[in-house]
């Protein structure tokens, strides 16, 4: 298996993405880790000694975050980016991994590779830490505008990551709402919500405190709605465990209790840290591309491609088509 890397995309690009690459690497002895970017800059980067299974690609340009995504990717063909779709388009790798601009990742995606036949919009879908078990979250940030169509293929593809990649067996799958009630929403969730009703698994309009609570398998919405969710539950974690750092070191009775609570606190911020989950997949694709947080560290990024390989290994895209091509 080759997993084709963006080491240009990032703001801690390429240093984080080249020791990430190297720790995948070594963890996944029998895949290939294709390093694509300005050769010079990614050298300067890597030990004497490095891994049989890394290599490098050259690509003399880079897409910068604030460029229009479309016309980037369409302009700068020897971009990062560009030469890692291209590179699996013809079929010299699995998969791509990025931590650049989502614009030019889901643009390069449709222009490079294409989507998947029966899936009008391809979604970005991500596991959010819950109480119990992890919920595929999507879309959180590729359309922002959807119709009640795309909200019902979002779900399709939803409940194929969960059961395939999850392990999850017959996937509940709810569709984010301001209330459980089928009369409440807008115009394209109420539509969106009849169309659902057939999709196995379907359990209706689920509210935002479901999404923490970890009853439901796949929870469906828009890209705007998914992305300040994923923003906010990021936010929001940092936050609270600033204020518990803050109280737990009042006084040297709260830091001797806080002492005892060292190992279960490191517990719970492992629960919530973004670069344990890799990344971001960008579904209905016709090949996988995975989106790693834009401040990735080496931790996200490694962890981003052997969730790649994961992806790959699955068979989560054939699994698409095929259940695309039912009668």
């Amino acid at each position: 298996m080759r997993i084709i890397v963006d080491a240009m995309g990032g703001d801690n690009a390429p240093k984080a993405v080249v020791q990430g690459a190297l720790a995948a690497a070594r963890l996944l002895g029998d895949t290939e880790v294709v390093l694509v970017g300005q050769q010079d800059r990614i050298r300067a980067e890597l030990p004497d000694g490095i891994p049989g299974n890394i290599s490098i690609v050259h690509a003399p340009e880079v897409i910068g975050a604030d460029e229009p995504p479309a016309m980037a990717v369409r302009k700068k063909r020897q971009s990062s980016l560009s030469v890692c779709y291209t590179m699996v388009r013809q079929m010299e790798g699995d998969a791509v991994v990025s931590a650049g601009s989502t614009g030019a990742l889901l643009a390069g995606g449709l222009l490079l590779l294409g989507r998947k036949k029966g899936i009008d919009r391809p979604a970005l879908a991500v596991v959010m830490p819950t109480a119990r078990k992890g919920t595929v979250l999507l879309d959180v940030g590729a359309n922002t505008d959807v119709k009640p169509l795309n909200l019902y293929q979002f779900g399709v593809m939803g409940s194929l990551y969960a059961e395939k990649v999850l392990g999850r067996n017959n996937p509940s799958v709810g569709l984010l709402n301001v209330g459980q009630e089928d009369r409440k929403g807008t115009e394209v969730t109420r539509e969106a919500l009849q169309l659902m009703s057939s999709l196995p698994g379907f359990c209706g309009n689920v509210e935002g405190k479901d999404i923490s609570s970890g009853d439901v398998d796949v929870i469906v919405t828009d890209g705007f709605t998914g992305n300040v969710v994923l923003k906010h539950t990021e936010g929001m974690a940092m936050a609270l465990f600033g204020m518990i750092k803050e109280e737990i070191t009042r006084s040297f009775k709260d830091k001797m209790a806080a002492l005892m609570l060292r190992g279960a606190f490191g517990r719970v911020k492992a629960r919530l840290d973004y670069s344990e989950y890799g990344g971001a997949i960008l579904l209905g694709l016709d090949k996988v591309a995975v989106k790693c947080h834009g401040r990735s560290d080496a931790k996200a990024i490694a962890n981003g491609i052997s969730v790649a390989r994961r992806f790959v290994e699955s068979d989560l895209v054939g699994e698409l088509e095929r259940y695309l091509e039912r009668p």
